[in-house]
């Protein structure tokens, strides 16, 4: 386990070592006085004479050790916490690149929470193993291991009498280990349930008060706490008894050398000084030793964490090559599509061409299928069976980058960085001039809601971009779709947000992105794709038909039903009649 967690430390491994080094020594020096403090006792016990000189240097050094130790110790964790930070800063750097092969659907998946904890929480809990356990704990078993050796040179009797609180010590903290082991799985799945349910709970605040789902929701957030609280507490409540044991016992290395030891002094077995240096030494071992063992109490929450980190890290990537992009156009074919979602298939073998240069549309009922063929395209997710290809070169077949190049992606719901305006637009080509970024956020009819705004398109977005409303953030992202000028133009919903004043704008906006691209548009405003090259339909994960509007109109019940729902849509109004009757 230290061999694996070491690996990331890279060069700063050595200092770890000098780390350990440091503080072996140190804990050497919080030894020696119980040394120097036997030699100002022995000359009392034999009834001989101690100089001045010689108690004062003894005592001098007695003094010496104790600035060694603080010296040599603090140094020592100076330089073990200068290592671990490196280690974490490296673990989180390869863990990012491992996610960043995932499929970006996998990623979501996961959740905020967990991806939170994984990132913060348990990457820094091993922080405790590589600044304290791994230098502190090796450092101080090595001094007690030296120290029962020198016992058995001095008197193996007493030596086995030292021993003797060991065994039990040893036996009450694995049992209390065994008991907790048991329960730690549930206890590390009850936080990770906790921290989804708070994300969830404060990111949906909104719309709990609006419809008044407080108590409902308050219900779900206080039993998940509890929960956490619970299992924390029964976790705990089976290590305290065997806690209290093993910390009173360990200490405790005279525990039966001072009574036997005095006896076997009386009957002649053991000198007394001999006996008085072996308590010395053992009440110099106490405090090393139960630090050393109280190290132990963290290595099955580490070992718990890293299995759950190499977990994270071993799923599988994102299927991609180092190869550039070398379609021969930019005609998107799908092939005999299959896609689950982990058990549950939700595409059955779609099979569609979307020609270089046209508009096609898909549409279909909520869980059709349409917003996760869009997302197979961008490569959100790899695909159970058959292919998708643009210009004949597989998705699979190219660099992430070298597809992302390819398309523009503007999803219903796009998130902003808390930077200005203009750099978050800048993200669709990272080298634009600010002439080109404010080009686009014209194109893409921001000027209107960017004059309003105090320090126009250089305002703050806000975490998430809250300081701007739903279709402001869209038309954000829809001049990042301009500056970013890819072939192939991927709008799921795009004017979702939009009110009837905006929608105008938002249609000139789009007809600027898509013009002379390839473009796939997932819509439930039926109205707005009447005039697309192709209308693909989607019914249960199955493409049902596709055709021009007329064509399906004539001859596909499903887009006809979808249209008889669209045209209804358009007669619905409220009116109120007197009495307060609403119709």
């Amino acid at each position: 386990m230290f061999k694996k967690v070491l690996e990331y430390a890279g060069e700063y491994r050595k200092v770890t070592y000098r780390a350990m080094a440091a503080m072996l020594l140190g804990v050497i020096a919080s030894v020696l006085p119980y040394w120097f403090i036997y030699q100002l006792i022995t000359p009392l016990l034999s009834h001989r004479e101690l100089s001045v000189e010689g108690a004062a240097w003894r005592i001098a050094a007695i003094a010496v050790c104790l600035i060694l130790y603080a010296v040599l110790y603090n140094k020592g964790l100076c330089l073990s916490h200068e290592s671990a930070y490196h280690t974490l800063k490296n673990l989180r750097i390869s863990l990012q690149g491992k996610l960043e092969q995932q499929p970006l659907g996998t990623i979501q998946e996961k959740g905020v929470g967990s991806l939170k904890k994984l990132f913060i929480d348990d990457i820094e809990s091993i922080e405790l193993l590589l600044a304290h356990a791994l230098p502190e704990g090796i450092a101080n078993s090595a001094v007690p291991v030296f120290v029962f050796l020198a016992m058995f040179l001095v008197d193996w009797k007493l030596a086995l009498l030292s021993l003797c609180s060991l065994p039990l010590g040893i036996i009450s903290m694995m049992a209390m280990y065994q008991s907790g082991i048991s329960k730690i799985e549930d206890y590390y799945a009850s936080a990770q349930k906790m921290n989804n349910t708070i994300v969830e709970y404060i990111n949906g605040m909104e719309v709990v008060k609006v419809f008044n789902r407080d108590g409902e929701s308050y219900h779900r957030f206080e039993g998940d706490v509890k929960s956490y609280r619970d299992f924390t507490l029964a976790w705990y409540k089976v290590c305290w008894p065997w806690m209290a044991l093993y910390s009173s016992i360990l200490p405790c290395v005279a525990l039966f050398t001072l009574p036997l030891g005095s006896w076997f002094v009386l009957q002649g077995y053991s000198t007394l000084p001999d006996l008085v240096l072996v308590l010395c030494m053992s009440f110099g071992i106490g405090a090393p030793l139960m630090r050393s063992l109280g190290f132990l109490s963290t290595l099955p929450q580490i070992n718990f964490k890293i299995e759950s980190l190499e977990n994270t890290l071993s799923a599988p990537p994102l299927q991609q090559t180092d190869s550039p992009f070398l379609g021969t156009d930019r005609t998107l074919s799908f092939e005999d599509v299959h896609f689950a979602y982990k058990e549950e298939e939700v595409l059955h073998g779609v099979s569609l061409t979307i020609p270089e240069g046209s508009l096609t549309a898909l549409v279909g009922e909520s869980g059709s299928g349409k917003s996760t063929l869009a997302k197979l395209l961008v490569h959100f997710y790899d695909v159970t069976a058959g292919s998708i290809k643009i210009g004949g070169q597989d998705l699979r077949d190219m660099r992430l980058e070298e597809l992302n190049q390819q398309i523009s992606y503007v999803a219903q719901e796009q998130f902003l960085f808390n930077m200005s305006l203009l750099e978050n637009i800048r993200l669709g080509k990272l080298d634009a001039t600010d002439e080109e970024v404010l080009a686009a956020a014209e194109k893409a009819q921001c000027s209107e809601f960017l004059s309003r705004l105090e320090h126009g398109i250089y305002t703050m977005a806000g975490d998430g971009g809250k300081q701007l409303s739903g279709g402001e953030r869209q038309r954000i992202s829809l001049a990042r779709a301009l500056l970013k000028n890819a072939p192939i133009v991927v709008l799921d919903e795009a004017t979702a947000f939009m009110d009837p004043e905006n929608e105008d704008k938002m249609n000139a906006a789009i007809a600027e992105i898509i013009q002379g691209k390839t473009v796939i548009v997932i819509a439930h405003h039926l109205h707005s794709i009447v005039n697309a090259d192709q209308i693909c339909v989607l019914k249960d994960g199955n493409l049902a038909d596709c055709g021009t509007h007329s064509e399906l109109l004539s001859r596909c019940p499903e887009y006809q039903s979808l249209w008889q729902a669209a045209e209804g849509s358009t007669q619905w109004k409220i009116r109120t009649e007197k009495g307060g009757n609403a119709q």
